[in-house]
């Protein structure tokens, strides 16, 4: 019987999980520059997190979540998002009482959705993303964008177009509500099964389906920015101040309302424009969810944060042709001609471990020419050959595989020849 990897996840086998640390590298980094510490949630939830959290009318809750009853009979819930867990941990560990807000965070972890596998689309992703609970100040919405296109950017991507909108507080997206009830019920018999629901549930989101979305009364639908108010208008307009004076380019769309119900006033996707990239072109998306703090529990604690898949980061990078600088060079590796050079190679080897030295040596019983040949597949800086002549003088050849020059050093010596030519 033959196993193979379950459907809608991957094996990241060493070749490619270089790429996934050089990117993961990047995204600490930024994260230690824009100061968003990094936090670790549970990968399983209560059940009741997510559907208070993301919301009962999301294609998330209903169709997509990985749920189990454990044996104390709780639901719980294989994470399918990161902004509740994080939101649940800011009330729970009282974050909300820290003299300096908001809190910074960022997370990245394995997310699980039961959806159709697809290019770059996986059951088991691995999510990157930051929060900021705390603050309603538009400057930090700006920051939290300015963060996201800095990931992608530092990554080497070229063709990226931000898209933003808003979505107004909950006077504007009541209006709205009733303005998109009225617009789609006399037709709605036209519209699939789960826009049908969503009419009274979260009208909204019909605006967001895949299936109808090119049924006419989409487009011809009420703008949510004609209902903004004073206030959403202003926060809107400084948002959008702040991305001018950071120097980040965007397109305002009013149709752009997000997938999950807790978002409100700014909403952000970035996409890929690269040619063949696909059909799908979100990479990353994010908005500002006043709201879901208090909603689990919480004070009054506004937030905004963003999400991006790393798997649809690389295909990017794949579609883009950018090769990722990876370092991953081996420093030296060691031939030994018989059992008792294999014994001094194997001391020698860890004193340079020790050092931060990336060293090798064979393990398969090959002669001495299949050593060589391991040695140059495996792109050695150097190499070092010990036979009975090498043991007896305390001392062996560096041959630098590049000229195929070589130096005489004393074992004793070798750990800083080697530091010394790095």
């Amino acid at each position: 019987m033959s196993f193979k990897v379950p459907r809608g996840t991957q094996d990241i086998v060493p070749g490619q999980s270089e790429k996934w640390q050089k990117i993961e590298e990047i995204m600490r980094r930024l994260c230690n520059v824009y100061r968003y510490p990094e936090i670790r949630t549970p990968i399983f939830e209560s059940t009741e997190l997510f559907k208070r959290g993301v919301g009962d009318s999301t294609d998330v809750v209903q169709k997509e979540m990985y749920t189990f009853e454990d044996r104390g009979g709780r639901s719980l819930t294989l994470r399918p998002e990161g902004t509740a867990s994080i939101a649940r941990s800011y009330v729970e560990h009282k974050m909300f009482g820290h003299p300096d807000q908001p809190v910074k965070m960022s997370y990245i972890g394995p997310m699980f959705r039961y959806e159709r596998s697809q290019k770059g689309r996986f059951r088991q992703f691995v999510q990157f993303g930051v929060e900021a609970i705390g603050s309603k100040d538009p400057a930090v919405d700006a920051e939290v964008i300015e963060l996201a296109m800095r990931v992608y950017q530092e990554a080497g991507l070229k063709n990226l177009k931000l898209v933003i909108n808003s979505l107004g507080d909950k006077e504007v997206r009541d209006a709205h509500r009733e303005a998109l009830i009225e617009h789609f019920q006399p037709h709605i018999a036209e519209f699939c099964g789960d826009c049908q629901k969503r009419l009274e549930q979260n009208p909204l989101r019909i605006l967001d389906c895949k299936v109808d979305a090119e049924n006419q009364l989409i487009a011809t639908a009420p703008k949510l920015t004609a209902y903004l108010n004073e206030e959403s208008a202003s926060y809107f307009a400084q948002v959008k101040a702040y991305l001018d004076v950071l120097g980040v380019d965007y397109v305002v769309d009013a149709n752009l309302v997000r997938g999950l119900d807790y978002y409100n006033h700014t909403t952000f996707e970035i996409m890929s424009t690269a040619e063949g990239f696909g059909a799908i072109t979100t990479l990353c998306g994010g908005g500002r969810y006043n709201g879901l703090v208090e909603e689990i529990g919480g004070p009054e604690s506004p937030g905004i944060g963003f999400a991006m898949s790393i798997e649809r980061l690389l295909l990017a990078l794949e579609a883009e042709e950018v090769e990722l600088d990876i370092h991953n060079e081996l420093d030296l590796y060691i031939v030994a001609m018989d059992d008792s050079a294999k014994l001094k190679a194997v001391e020698l080897i860890s004193s340079f471990r020790a050092k931060g030295i990336a060293a090798d040596i064979d393990y398969a019983g090959r002669k001495m020419k299949g050593q060589m040949k391991a040695a140059d597949r495996l792109n050695a800086k150097y190499v070092i050959v010990l036979g009975d002549t090498e043991l007896q003088e305390d001392a062996a050849n560096v041959k630098f595989m590049a000229t195929g020059e070589q130096e005489k050093v004393p074992f004793h010596d070798l750990v800083n020849y080697l530091l010394s030519h790095k």
